[in-house]
């Protein structure tokens, strides 16, 4: 008997960062996953070295951020550092965001180091399915289900999946045989990207921040601290060669000063790119990471911005496969990530590197307030366009929090459940949850059918009397510090999705018999909740 379509692996062709990260969110969603690569191992190359806050919390929901954190080195101080004065010009100090997630700080690991680690997780989890030197040579698209070509080592092999997602790179063969273009420019200037023994600690004491950025018209360099040595990017002239191992001492000497025990370790040249594919679907295929964008590497903006592609599409495979949600689900994909990567990450990583050239007094992303600049920086403040009206932003200013909004990520804090402390992330791992804001002693009517697919819980900084009905639905908010956080009034209810945005924020009637919540799940979704069987 032919497997259903819908019941056959996702296909995933390039196992980058992005499509290693999509594959282990599918496998988090219990969706049976194909990845493949056509290289022989894992990169090797020296490549992007800062992983920013939100992508910390998407490893957690994914299950593999433990693993991540113990080859990574913590960082809480992002500095930006005069160049004429070798003196600390600002800093965002990523504490300040403990109202906001558990993981207050970005984390260096280089991408060698983290994808053997990502593919020893998805290894773990689906034995025998990261299919290594698979080099896809076409694909055909049928109505309900996609199939696909590959070139290996023991000769030609041919696979059927219901749905294709390329994190197959900047060169996409699948975006090209799909003739969508790509609009945007490739720099003359080329970055240069070395890995440097040195010992900054001792012998020649520097204090810099674990991430710091050296500004200056004539030259620029960022320096990062990765767990095994000093890694120093900087711009490479138009036409220049590469430089001797001998000039990238010297010029490292001149943003470090005259130091002991310098060792250049590896280098990479790479070309610096800003654009963005004008489509990314098509169809049963989706374009993600460099594959649909390609951001100018500042700010770390380049593989973050990958990862929120691999946070928004596998929860909707996922609703999709499993009949919890109509196909117009997937369509959300490309109006919520598009602007963020085209006009969000990549307007903010080119003012980046024009400040860092001092072609600019600033970025606008930066302001006063430390709160704003470390909940922007950390990626935390991506408002998504959650209901089409092209409501969509990046950037949060000032010194406190502000109130959440439609489309924010809803802040990961504490509550208190029948079994005790839980944390608001994980209430939504594999499912919608409505949370009702309200005083749980009046008996209000919050609990509709039970589905796997839609959670509710009555929040109240009063605890449910054990006579209520509510104990096992109902989350002890002490001091009502979630609700404040929200910035909502008692009897509003939140529908969070299970990627942690917000999907809506609407009054309810705590005596009332409508099913707000039910409502709204189907508005998200283009159908109704699956009533537990």
């Amino acid at each position: 008997m032919t497997e259903p379509y819908d019941r056959l692996p996702v296909a995933v062709v390039g196992a980058g960062p992005i499509g290693l990260i999509t594959a282990l969110g599918l496998t988090a969603y219990g969706v049976p996953v194909a990845l493949f690569e056509e290289d022989g191992s894992l990169s090797s190359d020296t490549k992007a070295g800062t992983i920013l806050t939100r992508t910390l919390e998407v490893l957690h929901r994914y299950g593999v951020l433990d693993d991540v954190l113990k080859a990574s080195l913590r960082i809480d101080e992002i500095g930006d550092i005069d160049r004429a004065t070798n003196t600390p010009s600002a800093t965002v100090r990523t504490g300040d965001l403990v109202e906001d997630t558990r993981f207050p700080f970005l984390i260096n690991i280089s991408q060698h180091e983290l994808e053997p680690i990502l593919g020893e997780a998805f290894e773990r989890r689906l034995p025998g399915s990261l299919h290594m030197n698979h080099r896809l040579t076409g694909f055909t698209q049928r109505e309900d289900h996609i199939e696909l070509h590959f070139t290996t080592p023991g000769g030609y092999a041919h696979y059927t999946a219901p749905y294709l997602l390329a994190c197959d790179g900047g060169r996409s063969k699948i975006r090209e045989d799909l003739g969508i273009t790509v609009a945007g420019q490739t720099f003359e200037e080329r970055y240069m990207l070395v890995d440097i023994e040195v010992d900054l600690d001792i012998s020649n004491p520097r204090d810099y921040p674990y991430l710091a950025y050296f500004g200056d018209p004539d030259e620029w360099m960022i320096v990062v601290r990765q767990p095994h040595c000093w890694r120093f990017l900087y711009p490479l002239a138009a036409g220049k060669n590469a430089p001797s191992r001998e000039e990238i001492a010297e010029k490292a000497r001149r943003f470090i000063g005259d130091v002991s025990g310098l060792n250049v370790i590896g280098s990479n040249i790479y070309a610096v790119h800003q654009r963005v594919a004008d489509r990314w679907q098509d169809g049963r295929i989706f374009l993600m990471g460099d594959a649909a964008h390609l951001i100018t590497p500042m700010w770390a903006l380049g593989l973050n911005t990958g990862v929120l592609d691999a946070s928004n599409l596998p929860w909707r495979l996922a609703w999709v496969l499993r009949g919890w949600a109509d196909e117009s689900l997937l369509a959300g994909y490309e109006r919520e990530q598009r602007p963020v990567a085209a006009r969000g990450s990549g307007h903010m990583a080119e003012a980046a590197r024009a400040y860092m050239a001092r072609k600019r007094s600033g970025v606008s992303a930066m302001r006063e307030g430390n709160w704003g600049n470390a909940f922007t920086r950390g990626l935390l403040g991506v408002r998504l366009d959650v209901d089409g009206t092209g409501d969509w932003s990046m950037v949060h200013i000032g010194d406190e929090p502000t109130a959440v909004r439609p489309g924010d990520r809803a802040p990961d804090l504490p509550l208190f459940g029948e079994n005790g402390p839980v944390h608001l992330h994980d209430l939504v791992v594999n499912s919608f949850v409505a949370l009702y804001f309200t005083d749980v002693r009046r008996r209000p009517a919050v609990i509709g059918p039970e589905s796997q697919a839609l959670s509710r819980f009555a929040v109240s900084r009063w605890d449910a009397p054990h006579d209520s009905g509510l104990r096992r639905h109902a989350l002890f908010d002490p001091g009502g510090r979630v609700q404040r956080r929200f910035g909502v009034d008692t009897d509003t209810v939140v529908l969070i999705r299970p990627d942690a945005h917000v999907a809506a924020i609407v009054p309810f009637d705590p005596n009332g018999h409508r099913d707000i919540a039910a409502e709204l799940y189907e508005r998200a979704v283009g159908r109704a909740i699956p009533t537990a069987t």
